[in-house]
């Protein structure tokens, strides 16, 4: 995986004065990991923007604090509720050759025949798994071929993934990834429509019948 540098500084100013740092263009962060005492960070607010809306967050980026260089991922990022800009992002440092976990995104890709040439309806299950990996065997996306769900009913789990050596998948094998079923066809029961059928001739029988009592009342 292609790793990104992302340059910060140590940042001093921390409470409700960091809203100051935000009003200059300055995103606050924090930098944790196993091993080390947090770090408060500054970086530049839309050129780290940037960087994050192309990196997932299984991308390594290599953070330069000062003269160090970390490891990271992204592990944690608030926005602000309304024009969802970026307020704080939590970097997680990572030892490339131990063992950690991450939820990877799921996407769909190809054309299911039992869709396109039989009519039926996609379903689709989980859009993120869990998985265990080193830092730098840490896929951005599993893509799951769907073209070979060929008939109704066809599906994909957990357990048919195949993300390669080196990768666990930790998500339940049973979960369902997607599948293909009958389109519902929207169409009036048939025990609605006789009991219909049978309020409509029963109307007349009771209406007729009560015309001969009254006659027989009336002699």
């Amino acid at each position: 995986m292609a790793t990104i540098e992302l340059q910060a500084e140590v940042r001093t100013v921390t409470g409700r004065k960091v809203k100051a740092l935000r009003r200059e263009g300055i995103l606050p962060a924090v930098v944790y990991g196993q091993g080390m005492d947090p770090i408060p960070l500054s970086l530049n607010a839309l050129e780290t923007s940037k960087i994050l809306e192309e990196a997932g967050g299984t991308t390594i980026l290599n953070l330069k604090v000062n003269k160090e260089t970390h490891s990271v991922l992204v592990r944690d990022t608030q926005r602000d509720v309304i024009m969802r800009n970026l307020t704080h992002v939590d970097f997680l440092k990572v030892a490339m050759d131990e063992l950690i976990t991450a939820v990877v995104r799921v996407d769909l890709v190809g054309d299911s025949p039992a869709v396109t040439k039989l009519g039926g309806l996609l379903v689709s299950g989980l859009n993120e798994i869990e998985i265990e990996a080193l830092p730098g065997d840490l896929p951005e996306k599993v893509e799951v071929d769907i073209s070979v769900l060929e008939e109704i009913e066809d599906s994909i789990n957990v357990h048919e993934l195949d993300l390669g050596e080196g990768v666990t998948i930790l998500s339940d094998p049973d979960e369902l990834i997607a599948r293909v079923i009958y389109a519902q066809v929207e169409e009036e029961p048939e025990e609605e429509l006789e009991e219909l059928e049978v309020l409509g001739t029963a109307e007349p029988e009771v209406i007729e019948k009560g015309k001969v009592e009254e006659e027989e009342i009336e002699e």
